[in-house]
């Protein structure tokens, strides 16, 4: 099997010496560049198509939400997934990176092993969060918000099953594919089979999107 190619985007050098060493110790995993800020890191992506960026939130000048936006508005780059690098576990710009597309989120003093884990699963598209960053923090930043948007219904909603609407909404709560299964008595393969054709119905990337569909739908489980 081909490696998983990884960039790592953050300004502190220490940063992204740790995170070299750790990627590049895991059997599977290769990093392909570095970057120090925003701008850097588009340039970078755009040249390299990795298949997953680790990209710091915070960083000075152009920002990794500002950098995620641009990555991801590229259609070609649509098969690169990033997974957000963020200190706190309740940063701000936590939903905001959602709605902008990253696939992942994990706190920089993450365990070894976590830090691993977001990596293949944002390249697998099966998983959105770190462990540290749970499902009720997503929910919080998408309904506190100071001024909550009015509900967004995506039109593809109304193409969904009664049982795929279920599904939906058990992935915006953070659920894998066995813990639906489990949730709902169903198999695992036949929980896969949902997430696949409601990734299909709404024109979505990956899980992330899944989330950012439902909960700005509010859509409830």
């Amino acid at each position: 099997m081909t490696d998983i190619r990884v960039l790592i985007v953050d300004d502190q050098p220490l940063v992204r010496m740790g995170l070299r060493a750790l990627i590049t110790s895991e059997p599977g995993l290769t990093v392909v560049g570095e970057a120090g800020d925003g701008d850097a890191a588009v340039a970078v992506v755009r040249e390299l198509a990795p298949d997953v960026v680790l990209m710091d939130i915070r960083m000075p000048g152009t920002d990794g939400l500002t950098a995620l936006r641009a990555v991801t508005a590229d259609p070609a780059l649509t098969a690169t997934k990033v997974v957000m690098l963020t200190t706190f576990e309740l940063d701000e710009y936590v939903f905001a990176a959602l709605e902008a597309g990253a696939s992942g989120f994990i706190v920089k003093d993450a365990d070894a092993d976590d830090i691993l884990r977001a990596v293949r699963a944002a390249a697998s598209g099966e998983s959105l969060l770190s462990p540290t960053v749970t499902r009720r923090v997503i929910a919080q930043f998408a309904h506190t918000r100071r001024t909550p948007p009015a509900p967004r219904a995506h039109p593809g909603l109304a193409e969904l099953t009664d049982r795929e609407r279920e599904v939906l909404a058990l992935v915006a709560e953070g659920l894998n594919n066995d813990e639906i299964a489990t949730r709902l008595f169903i198999s695992k393969a036949t929980a896969r089979t949902h997430v696949s054709h409601i990734l299909l119905k709404l024109g979505a990337r990956d899980r992330a999107q899944l989330v950012v569909i439902a909960l700005t739908s509010r859509l409830e489980p």
